[in-house]
Parts: C-alpha cells; sequence; structure tokens
C-alpha cells in the first residue's frame, strides 16, 4: 500500500473570496502551507476582486451546521477556526453544531474565532444583531479570539491607539468568555511595530514584530488565525500557537504581492520558497 499516514485536520467556519486572498481560500493555503489537512464549512459566498466586495450570498443556517457535522463525524477535527459568520441565524446554529461536535470550549476542540466584523477601511460588515451574537454565542465557545483594532471598537466600543488602552480592550473581550484574547496592534498606524497583546484573564504577553512598507495585506487576519490554528491542531499550547502564528503571518506580510488594481494578498508562498531554495 502506498501513501503516508493522515496529517492532523482543521475546520474553516468561513465565507469565500472569489478574488482568493482572504476568507476560506486564504485559511485552506495556510493550513496546507502548515502541513494540515483542510476542511470547509461555507457561511457565505462574496463576489468580490483587489477593489472590494460587491455581493453577498448567504447560505442557508441548516447547511452551514450540516457541513460542520459531516466533517465532524466523518474525518475528525483536530482544531477550528472561524471567519465571515455574516448572520445571527447562521451563528446561532454554528453555536448549536460545534457544541454537538465537541469544538470549542465546551469540547475537546480548540476553537478560533477571529471577529470577522470590519472591511479593510475599518467599516462595519455584519449588522448589530450578528455582531450581539458573535459577543454572546462565539466568545464564550472561543479557546482564542484575535480582533484587530477596528473590530475591537465595534465589538467593544473602545478605540485603541495606545498599549494601554489595548490592554483594556484585552481586559474588556476576556470579561466576554474567550479562554484567551490576542488584540492585534496591526492597525495602530503610530505605533513603528506590529505589536500583539496576548491575554488570559491574568498575564500579558507582549509579541512584538517588524512593520512591513506595503499596502499588499488583504488576508493578513485570515492568515493568522489559520497559522495559529494549523499549529493547534498539531498539539501546540494556545502561546506556542499564537507565537507560531505571529512568525507566520511576519513572513507572509514580508512575500506579500500585487494582484488587480486594488489592494493584494498576503502570500503563505514563501514556504514553497524554503522548501526549493528560492
Amino acid at each position: 500500500m502506498t501513501g503516508r499516514p493522515a496529517p492532523k485536520k482543521a475546520l474553516t467556519i468561513a465565507g469565500s473570496d472569489s478574488g482568493g486572498g482572504a476568507g476560506l481560500q486564504a485559511d485552506l493555503r495556510t493550513f496546507f502551507a502548515n502541513g494540515v489537512h483542510g476542511m470547509s464549512a461555507v457561511t457565505a459566498v462574496t463576489v468580490q476582486n483587489s477593489v472590494g466586495v460587491t455581493g453577498v450570498a448567504e447560505i442557508p443556517p441548516e447547511t452551514v451546521a450540516a457541513q460542520i457535522h459531516a466533517v465532524a463525524s466523518d474525518i475528525g477535527v483536530d482544531a477550528a477556526k472561524t471567519g465571515m459568520l455574516a448572520t445571527a441565524e447562521i451563528i446561532t446554529a454554528i453555536a448549536k453544531a460545534v457544541d454537538e461536535v465537541g469544538i470549542g470550549r465546551n469540547g475537546s476542540v480548540p476553537l478560533v474565532v477571529d471577529p470577522v466584523a470590519a472591511s479593510m477601511h475599518g467599516d462595519p460588515l455584519l449588522r448589530e444583531e450578528a455582531m450581539e451574537a458573535i459577543r454572546g454565542l462565539m466568545f464564550p465557545r472561543a479557546t482564542l479570539v484575535t480582533p484587530n483594532l477596528d473590530e475591537v471598537r465595534l465589538l467593544v466600543g473602545i478605540d485603541v491607539r495606545t498599549r494601554e488602552q489595548q490592554r483594556e480592550a484585552a481586559r474588556v473581550l476576556h470579561e466576554l468568555g474567550p479562554q484567551w484574547v490576542l488584540v492585534k496592534g496591526g492597525h495602530m498606524r503610530d505605533d513603528p511595530e506590529c505589536t500583539d497583546l496576548l491575554f488570559d484573564g491574568t498575564t500579558f504577553t507582549e509579541l512584538t514584530g517588524p512593520r512591513y512598507d506595503t499596502d499588499n495585506t488583504h488576508g493578513g487576519g485570515d492568515t493568522l488565525a489559520a497559522a495559529i490554528t494549523s499549529a493547534l491542531a498539531k498539539g501546540a499550547s494556545v502561546p506556542e500557537a499564537v507565537r507560531h502564528g505571529k512568525q507566520f503571518i511576519e513572513r507572509s506580510v514580508q512575500a506579500s504581492y500585487p494582484l488587480g488594481a486594488g489592494v493584494g494578498p498576503v502570500s503563505p508562498l514563501w514556504v514553497l520558497d524554503d522548501v526549493h531554495g528560492r
């Protein structure tokens, strides 16, 4: 018999980006680059390219839940993440499904909640009832939440501009129920470095990295969360997984490329360059 043992398995519950730079497409290629088998439960299909989003078709909530049940019952899930969740009805169905299959804090499978709630320009992507469902249903089930500063503002009303405000935001977010909070600092433009803040309710850990001079950052949040999820699937602790994700996204931003007339994507293709010595 030929072949190899099955790798660890990660599930993304997210929307599709037809331009391939973000959403479940970014998640799946990040899983692949990290040596993890990727699976998906599609929440919405977006019509988008490098310039912007011009349409969204939401998947019926029962179909989203059925996708989760299908892969969990047959293939199994070692870690999962969420991205764009679209509506309160979809979020409610996801919360019930992950409980039923043992994903999240109520089960044994780590769950990373990337609360995709704002566009690249900081504009809201979700109605308030969906935001409330993320706060009330997804955060208490999350092993880790990974909001950027625009999402922090929309979720808890804190406009983070300083490191101390970043800590305040982490405290308030942790009170919503996740086990760990990672407040990403990439949007703090006045900071010469990119400092992400990890908080477990007791200890703050600052993870500082370089700020690269590029506008091609589409899919950066998805790629970071997917890299963290990949490490969790392989058995890493949350701090270990976050450090891995931080290193992975730094390399992916450094390897970003232009695409179309708008904003290009961050790129995990640097992994192939390393493998082939390019």
